[in-house]
């Protein structure tokens, strides 16, 4: 059976929780709320105010656009969902999440390690940090982040679309390519040689520039002043910890498409599944509008009118 002859998957995670789905629906819908809040506030703050027109503040503006774009691929389609009887999603439809979802995660890796970059000269060689991270390169890497990502993605899609499938059920609440890819006919091999490639190509070499550049980062701040140690730590300990996050998220994703998870409670298998789309994207405005200075500063001036 060709994927055209496939008009939809059944997402056969949910389960039957009775009055308790409304509950739910709640919670969701709150945390979606604050995800949208917090993101447009620190992104108008950063657009609006003309000091925090740096490089590191432009990044993380990407940042905070990415985290828009990724929780709105997936927290409307979950409340839909969740008061829905019938559990089942249009195959253009779960093709254009998986797009989405996977264009989130490749787009929030490669933001951090620019940003990671940002940091290394900043820190390390900051008397040319201006001549290097001029305006210019800002906006080509900020470009980077999402043209490189469109293309490893729309590539992946392809050949899962162009492959004929023996089933349209998955075993998640969300579509998900490594599922969709286990349903063809012929087998996942096309899908996982790119996928392979893909990783040891380009996102290995992203996280080795991300290693390289905090060793960097920590032999300065162990042989520099105190005030170069405060200054990394001030602004390097934000991105640490979303760095830690997400590689949590993505430790949960690979196990969870890897390996036998049947033993698993259903629920807990739900919440490793969405931790990395729920939890970046809520984390991410508090880790850097809590520990950044000129941010909380301008925020503070905006809403109570005082430094």
């Amino acid at each position: 059976m060709n994927v055209s002859q496939v008009s939809y998957f059944t997402l056969s995670a949910y389960f039957d929780i009775g009055p308790f789905k409304y509950v739910v629906f709640l919670v969701i819908m709150c945390v979606y709320m604050f995800i949208i809040g917090s993101n447009v506030l620190l992104i108008a703050v950063i657009c609006v105010n003309r000091s925090l027109h740096e490089p590191m503040f432009l990044f993380l503006c990407s940042l905070f656009v990415n985290e828009l774009y990724g929780s709105s691929s997936l927290f409307p389609f979950l409340l839909v969902q969740i008061l829905s009887d019938v559990h089942s999603v249009s195959a253009p439809s779960c093709f254009l999440q998986i797009f989405c979802l996977y264009m989130y995660v490749n787009v929030e890796f490669y933001n951090l390690a620019v940003m990671s970059y940002d940091r290394y000269l900043a820190i390390c060689h900051p008397l040319h940090y201006g001549t290097q991270m001029s305006f210019s390169m800002v906006v080509k890497l900020v470009l980077l982040s999402w043209c490189l990502p469109f293309v490893a993605i729309v590539g992946m899609i392809s050949l899962n679309v162009s492959s004929a499938l023996c089933g349209n059920v998955i075993d998640r609440v969300f579509c998900n390519n490594y599922y969709v890819a286990s349903l063809s006919c012929s087998g996942a091999t096309a899908s996982n040689v790119y996928g392979l490639v893909y990783t040891f190509s380009v996102l290995l070499s992203l996280a080795a520039l991300i290693l390289y550049t905090y060793v960097k980062i920590l032999q300065v701040c162990f042989s520099g002043s105190k005030q170069t140690r405060q200054k990394a730590v001030s602004t390097c300990s934000p991105h640490l910890a979303s760095l830690i996050n997400f590689s949590f998220g993505s430790f949960f994703a690979v196990l969870q498409s890897r390996f036998d998870m049947s033993r698993v409670p259903n629920v807990i298998r739900i919440i490793l599944s969405l931790y990395f789309v729920t939890c970046q994207p809520l984390l991410n405005p508090l880790l850097y509008g809590l520990r950044l200075n000129k941010i909380q500063i301008t925020c503070r001036t905006l809403f109570f009118g005082q430094k």
